[in-house]
């Protein structure tokens, strides 16, 4: 019996995963979520009908759905893992979505996964892949509405405290953080950042977000002089000075922060970074990076900011998106009311 295969990709899962990148400017870390989704759903399709998975064949049933038929003749009828993926029915992506009922899941996973099969099949159906969009009859469990995460203003200043200002390293830490809370910029963004991105005559800052969108950020004081102690400090240190330079070079942007080693920091490596600072101040240790810019927005917001501002400022499409925070803030109000009222119901 031969023993199946399974591949990472496919012909018509690596179109996809173009479409996503080079179409809909999809960031690197979704478009890989949207590829462990896909194989995730080929593995599954391999275990149901138990058969071997041969590339050369997969190529061929990609080409005769992805020009006119006739150029390759009978592979539309092929039994290839392609021509399933394509011609998949509701009731086969019910199977397995209830193959997924049955792993645990938490709901926003389940979401993002059903969300890799939509985007696909409407993919798939425009391009002329599939005869029909089988996710037209599915519908997508509800989800409880989750707050965002939020700390105090005196939880930021203790964070924000935390590192060193002796060194170059310690100084970048503190200008990142001080950046993510006074813009609320995203990490992905805070590491896409170029010297010449900033705008100290104008308070500033040039910030390429999701979808290759593009916006200015105020910066606050405290910010920038976080940022220009960084950058005095790395212009005028032994190892780093020779690298930072060659900032101005317009041909090959030099990033704001940098690594040890002299290169764009990662998103990974703020994650350890701020998960240090937590640990040295005593703090929550789920608080993230995008904690930061959850109080950004929540801190705005409390203190008279109008929601179309903060809406700007966070690059958010979509008012509704931004409208969560509203929800925060008014349960906190909800929360001192109930606490300080005579004739609240939580009252003594």
């Amino acid at each position: 019996m031969t023993t199946p295969t399974t591949p990472k990709t496919l012909p018509i899962t690596e179109s996809f995963a173009s479409y996503l990148t080079d179409e809909r400017h999809f960031s690197p870390y979704t478009a890989r979520c949207y590829g462990a989704d896909l194989r995730q759903f080929i593995e599954f399709l391999v275990d149901e009908s138990g058969a071997a998975v041969d590339r050369n064949a997969e190529e061929l049933a990609f080409k005769a759905r992805s020009g006119p038929k006739s150029h390759v003749a009978g592979t539309i009828d092929r039994p290839t893992l392609t021509n399933t993926i394509c011609d998949a029915d509701a009731e086969l992506i019910r199977s397995y979505l209830g193959y997924l009922g049955e792993q645990n899941y938490s709901p926003a996973t389940m979401a993002r996964k059903i969300a890799t099969l939509r985007s696909f099949y409407k993919w798939g159906h425009r391009n002329g892949y599939t005869n029909a969009n089988p996710m037209t009859l599915i519908r997508t469990p509800r989800q409880s509405k989750r707050l965002p995460k939020a700390i105090t203003a005196d939880q930021v200043e203790r964070l924000l405290s935390a590192p060193g200002e002796h060194d170059v390293l310690g100084r970048r830490d503190r200008a990142m953080l001080e950046t993510l809370y006074s813009t609320g910029i995203r990490v992905s963004e805070l590491v896409g950042l170029n010297c010449s991105d900033l705008d100290f005559e104008n308070e500033a800052m040039h910030v390429r977000g999701k979808g290759q969108k593009e916006r200015i950020v105020p910066l606050g004081s405290h910010a920038l002089l976080a940022i220009k102690r960084y950058t005095d400090l790395l212009e005028n240190d032994a190892k780093f000075g020779p690298i930072w330079a060659n900032r101005n070079n317009a041909s090959n942007p030099m990033p704001l922060f940098l690594n040890k080693h002299g290169n764009r920091l990662s998103s990974r490596s703020v994650r350890r970074k701020l998960d240090k600072y937590l640990r040295s101040v005593g703090l929550d240790p789920s608080i993230s990076p995008h904690t930061l810019r959850h109080s950004f927005a929540t801190h705005l917001l409390e203190n008279g900011a109008d929601l179309r501002s903060v809406q700007e400022l966070l690059g958010h499409q979509s008012l509704s998106t931004t409208q969560v925070y509203t929800h925060l803030s008014t349960k906190r109000v909800e929360e001192a009311y109930n606490n300080a009222h005579p004739r609240a119901k939580n009252a003594g």
